[in-house]
């Protein structure tokens, strides 16, 4: 596995799981992240080939993986069990949103809930996040492995109040400012990694509040990306999150945490 990071300071990182070293001494041309994101599908330099030594991750502060994400997907009911627990029907399609790049805050939030008199009824989702590495426009799922570049953990935030009023108020229960938590890097797995097994878990005060595997997923990640590329083009740093397996009612003082097995973690103080 090779990671695609941040330092807190903006400087781009690339590592695996001995290290990282700055993305200018693997890839001299490289002045950030999305740079390098079209090479990502194709494999990433090996850090051992850099001109710089590595620095263990321990020893980094790591701000949000992409300084300027593109398109901020969302997908709502995209595990039966989530469907069943809010009495909704499984859409035959993706049921997508979109998110404002406004939204995105990095590790640690923090999250800020909006005031009582606009929402008092939050909730958090763990969820996988699919990095696009390729500008691309009517890729078949077999396809999608050449334009993703990697995957993200994230947590998605919703106004659920607000959402319960009307569902066409989805996008303003979903756009908050620091409703959308990036995760610290971008994991590029080798070719063909089978994401199947992967479990997800949203988890808050250290509990864990819910969980699901990829496998369990109506529309895979290689299908969302399918999916979307037939109706409009995708560019390199667009994020799909991929659905929550639950989502969790939080209040100010909660510390929440998206765990994705063998891709990352990441986490947010909830305050207000």
């Amino acid at each position: 596995m090779r990671y695609l990071a941040r330092r807190a300071d903006g400087s781009p990182l690339l590592g695996d799981d001995d290290g990282f070293v700055p993305l200018a001494a693997a890839y001299p041309a490289a002045s950030s992240v999305r740079d390098v994101l079209p090479a990502a599908p194709g494999g990433l330099t090996d850090p051992d080939e850099a001109s710089a030594g590595r620095v263990a991750r321990d020893s980094l502060t790591l701000g949000p993986a992409l300084a300027d994400p593109g398109k901020l997907f969302g997908i709502g009911l995209n595990y039966a069990d989530h469907a069943a627990d809010l009495s909704e029907t499984t859409p035959d399609e993706p049921a997508s949103f979109f998110k404002p790049g406004t939204a995105a805050t990095g590790p640690g939030g923090p999250i800020r809930l909006p005031p009582t008199d606009v929402s008092d009824q939050v909730t958090v989702e763990a969820e996988l996040a699919v990095v696009i590495g390729r500008t691309c426009r009517n890729v078949s799922v077999e396809e999608a492995d050449d334009v993703i570049a990697g995957y993200l953990p994230v947590i998605d935030v919703t106004a659920e109040d607000i959402l319960q009023r009307n569902p066409r108020f989805l996008t303003r229960a979903k756009s908050f400012d620091t409703f959308l938590v990036i995760g610290p890097h971008v994991a590029v797995p080798g070719p063909g990694r089978d994401l199947a097994d992967v479990e997800v878990r949203t988890v808050v005060d250290g509990e864990v509040a819910a969980r699901n595997v990829v496998g369990n997923m109506h529309f895979s990640p290689r299908a969302l990306v399918a999916f979307h590329s037939e109706v409009m083009t995708l560019e390199p740093g667009d994020v799909i999150s991929t659905g929550t397996p639950g989502a969790v009612p939080v209040d100010p003082g909660d510390h929440v945490r998206a765990e994705v097995d063998g891709i990352g973690c990441v986490a947010a103080d909830v305050v207000r």
